[in-house]
């Protein structure tokens, strides 16, 4: 029997094994991922960037993600569902809720925000109405123009980090992502709080990693410091593709050992027809 984790199930996680989770955005990677044992299932809104073919996640809208997070919905009778708030769609707590509660009725099991203090009462408010809420602080892809920078390299932002993280575990949150945080100031959160972090480009010391799927199978073929590709899907996928526009143009693909036959007496039947209607022309093959 599959059993769906749930908010305690992977906070239990920080007192006994590091949490996997990786970005999803369809059905069948939902599957795979899962299939594979990981943990948490995050639709973010680098859908925008990665599948969308847009410039920057902030122009992902609340239809995408609505989308996106039923088709992920669909395949995870396990992972835990985990489904970015785009920008824009949570400016004041009444408008997170009713778009929060949108996701959640997409399979969603719980959403993420970003932001630091000026988002703990909206985090406050989501929690409040029993929405799992996990923030998102650090480098925060949706506020920041700009290449990203690297947070907490100096003592003023590192006690804003700090500070920031503990005041959204007061509010409620149950989980924090830690993005592009110096591995001293990621370490320092992870031991300061009860609420479990997940890390990405915060070095090893975060209870929990995520990586954005295409980044980790090496589909984007791009390359950044805080990922590992753990495969080259983008070869293989090209390889795949060329092979096949090859066989097809060569004539060898498909034959008739990819194809269904009609029984020779009903055939018999259709060739006197066409014969009679004087339809054959000429189909060598009839």
């Amino acid at each position: 029997m599959q059993i769906k984790k749930s908010v305690s199930d992977i906070q239990r996680l920080k007192q006994s094994s590091k949490i996997t989770m990786v970005t999803a955005y369809d059905f069948p990677t939902a599957q795979v991922a899962q299939q594979c044992g990981v943990d948490m299932l995050l639709v973010g809104d680098s859908v925008g960037t990665n599948v969308l073919g847009l410039s920057d996640v902030s122009q992902v809208t609340m239809r995408d993600m609505e989308h996106h997070v039923k088709a992920v919905g669909r395949a995870a009778q396990e992972s835990f569902v985990l489904a970015d708030l785009p920008y824009h769609s949570y400016e004041t707590p009444r408008q997170a809720l009713k778009n929060a509660a949108l996701l959640m009725t997409g399979k969603a099991d719980g959403v993420k925000i970003e932001g630091e203090a000026e988002i703990v009462d909206i985090v406050r408010f989501l929690s409040g109405s029993n929405i799992p809420v996990c923030a998102h602080i650090g480098y925060t892809p949706q506020l920041s123009a700009g290449k990203p920078q690297v947070q907490g390299k100096d003592a003023q932002r590192a006690r804003q980090l700090i500070s920031g993280a503990l005041a959204l575990q007061q509010a409620g949150a149950f989980l924090i992502v830690l993005e592009l945080i110096t591995e001293q100031i990621a370490a320092a959160i992870t031991q300061t709080l009860t609420i479990p972090t997940i890390g990405i480009g915060s070095g090893p010391w975060c209870d929990g990693q995520v990586l954005v799927m295409h980044d980790l199978i090496g589909m984007t073929g791009k390359s950044f410091k805080h990922v590992k590709a753990f495969g080259s899907a983008r070869e293989q996928l090209c390889q795949s593709i060329s092979d096949y526009a090859r066989e097809v143009r060569q004539g060898t693909f498909p034959t008739s050992a990819n194809a269904s036959t009609i029984p020779p007496e009903e055939f018999a039947q259709i060739k006197k027809w066409l014969d009679e209607k004087g339809l054959t022309g000429n189909a060598q093959t009839l």
